[in-house]
């Protein structure tokens, strides 16, 4: 449910602070083709799988953009049923891939964060609802709210931290320390929404559970998994690369021309690397209800308290399809909820790889698939899942697919309080309500510093926008209420509606939030409007800096909003900050979701006749 921008041909183009949960579709490189593998001939599913085959051939044989490997698993009950790789581990010397060959999952680690906390429940150890203050003392933020912040809050993305943590996050060498970084970072933050207010994607929520893990037992969040989670489950392809690896067959990734091995130095948020054929222990233990091969690993409880909605008490919530768990992306799988079925998905992207996991709990069955970019993992794994359920009398047929054709137009709303600029972490939108009741949707083009049209759309019977060349639909929707600290708020939305995957289930995300016009910026901001910054403090095996280059951020403003300024560049992408002070910029916007999941404050700092700026935990010179 967290891949929202697979539209972008590259995957930089969304930027690395977008990775772990969000894949774009596209590669760095050109990757040659191969296949290797091998399959149960004895399997239940034999049409199932021999379409998964085709797919996946298709992909890694892709005259156009190639995928160099995808490798797969399936299980049935305590059987895996179908276990094969294709294509090639390395371009360059053309080493096939096999089933053994690891693939860096990313945010699918995930759930090893939450199972790390189960486990600390069942010893005894946290209370899921206790704040996290009370186990790791040393966390602090500048907003007080942060000492109501739980471990429930960090493993369903409600917590209110800002998002990722972007220094030294993807590298080509191990970076150690990411974790106890994130948390430095954090103290000199704000909040960018209250604990518990919405669900906004946030990797940095499960970078804390390694702080967690660490406090309450001496042991790093990597050994801690290890030695409790993966060794119990015989998981022995599968290890977070803290250090460079002396054994074991990896994919590795190839770009411009270079072989490299990709580093997740956020263990806990996206760092695991693993096979589909391991995943399928993770999913024996998980149908089994936290028992593995006769051994409990985990309470029962723990594996259902996973795959609880967590959405149920969210206070701003204007895409209710999505519903978390914890770990989980989703506990009610949108395409299978389409078919009548209870499934659970977790997705994974890094710079390189993109992956898809699912449990359905009522067929005791459960799918893998990992690969290198380049590749729609959600419409091969959705396709592949809905078959085998279909195939094993599950589910009767398929279910019907949405989208299409857009509906007859329809007198619509007054959308003139519609119009205007809406922030979110990606790109501003700029929304414009035209008098014959159309809407005109542009985005802010970052590298040209120009608005681009991203088409006129007519209301329809079904209450959304649309327009001939767009299969996305759009409306408005505002939210209104009462917070936890007794203020009143309301937002208005701009929503996108999207059919994601195979195309079973309709999928509405909030893209932006209109802001309102501020007091015009005072001089010490409008000096800066204008510079150039460039990234210092990074490592020079930082994935960004080796392959994009370390491109220069600017800092401009909106004629369309006064009082903002807008930061970014092709690598972080175009975020508006609102002044707190002459010194310090912080978050705009509340969107849940996915469009304001990595937000930041921007601050300056003089010394010795030089100015930094600081991102997050990056600092910025003058270019």
């Amino acid at each position: 449910m967290s891949r929202i921008k697979r539209n972008y041909p590259d995957p930089f183009r969304a930027g690395r602070r977008q990775f772990l949960g969000v894949t774009g579709a596209g590669m760095l490189a050109t990757l040659l083709p191969g296949c290797s593998g091998s399959d149960d001939n004895d399997s239940p599913y034999p049409q199932t799988i021999a379409m998964g085959q085709q797919m996946i051939q298709q992909a890694v044989s892709n005259t156009a953009q190639p995928v160099a490997g995808i490798s797969i698993a399936m299980l049935k009950g305590n059987s895996v049923v179908w276990q094969e790789a294709f294509g090639v581990s390395s371009v360059p010397s053309q080493t096939k891939a096999t089933p053994q060959t690891r693939f860096n999952i990313g945010s699918v680690s995930k759930l090893f964060a939450a199972l790390a906390a189960a486990i600390l429940q069942d010893r005894g150890l946290i209370e899921l609802d206790t704040p996290i203050v009370h186990y790791l003392p040393t966390f602090t933020m500048l907003s007080p709210e942060y000492a109501r912040i739980t471990t429930r809050h960090l493993l369903s993305h409600a917590s209110g931290l800002p998002g990722t943590n972007s220094r030294n996050l993807f590298t080509f060498a191990p970076v150690p320390g990411y974790a106890a970084d994130t948390q430095a970072e954090l103290a000199n933050t704000h909040l960018k929404h209250l604990p518990g207010e919405l669900a906004v994607y946030c990797n940095d929520g499960f970078t804390m559970i390694e702080q967690i893990v660490l406090a309450l037992t001496g042991q790093s969040f990597a050994s801690f998994v290890e030695t409790n989670i993966l060794a119990p489950l015989k998981m022995t392809n599968s290890s977070y690369l803290t250090s460079v690896p002396t054994s074991g067959s990896f994919s590795y990734p190839f770009a411009d021309g270079t072989q490299y091995q990709e580093f997740v130095n956020a263990y806990a948020t996206g760092g695991l690397s693993s096979t589909p054929g391991d995943m399928m222990n993770l999913a024996q233990m998980i149908l089994g209800g936290g028992v593995f091969q006769g051994q409990r690993v985990i309470s029962a409880a723990g594996i259902a308290q996973m795959g609880t909605d967590q959405s149920t008490g969210l206070l701003i919530n204007p895409s209710p399809e999505w519903r978390w768990g914890l770990g989980w992306d989703s506990v009610q799988q949108p395409a299978l909820a389409a078919a009548g079925v209870l499934g659970w998905e977790k997705d994974g992207g890094t710079a390189f790889y993109s992956s898809e996991f699912f449990v359905v709990p009522q067929a005791q069955f459960a799918l893998m698939v990992t690969g290198n970019s380049g590749y729609d993992a959600r419409k091969l794994a959705e396709t592949l899942v809905l078959s085998a359920l279909k195939e094993d009398g599950t589910i009767a047929a398929l279910p019907a697919q949405v989208g299409g054709t857009a509906p007859p137009a329809a007198s619509g709303p007054a959308i003139a309080n519609a119009g205007g600029i809406y922030g979110n972490s990606d790109s501003p939108l700029q929304v414009v309500a035209n008098p014959d009741g159309s809407v005109q949707l542009n985005q802010w083009n970052g590298p040209k510093r120009v608005w681009t049209q991203l088409g006129a759309y007519q209301y329809r019977s079904d209450g959304w926008w649309w327009s001939n060349s767009d299969p996305a639909s759009y409306r408005f929707t505002v939210v209104s209420g009462t917070d936890s600290a007794g203020n009143a708020f309301s937002y208005r939305y701009l929503m996108k509606r999207v059919v994601p995957g195979a195309g079973y289930a309709f999928l509405t995300l909030a893209i932006g939030q209109q802001l309102a016009p501020l007091a015009p910026l005072d001089s010490a901001w409008q000096q800066r409007l204008g510079t150039q910054w460039t990234l210092t403090n990074d490592s020079p095996t930082a994935v960004p800096i080796v392959i994009l280059g370390n491109e220069p951020a600017y800092l401009t403003t909106l004629s369309e909003l006064p009082g903002y300024v807008l930061y970014g560049n092709t690598d972080l992408r175009y975020q508006l900050f609102v002044p707190l002070s002459d010194d310090r910029g912080g978050m705009s916007v509340k969107v849940p979701g996915n469009f304001g999941r990595d937000l930041y404050e921007i601050r300056f700092a003089s010394a010795s006749s030089a100015t930094s700026l600081t991102l997050g935990s990056s600092i910025y010179a003058l270019a």
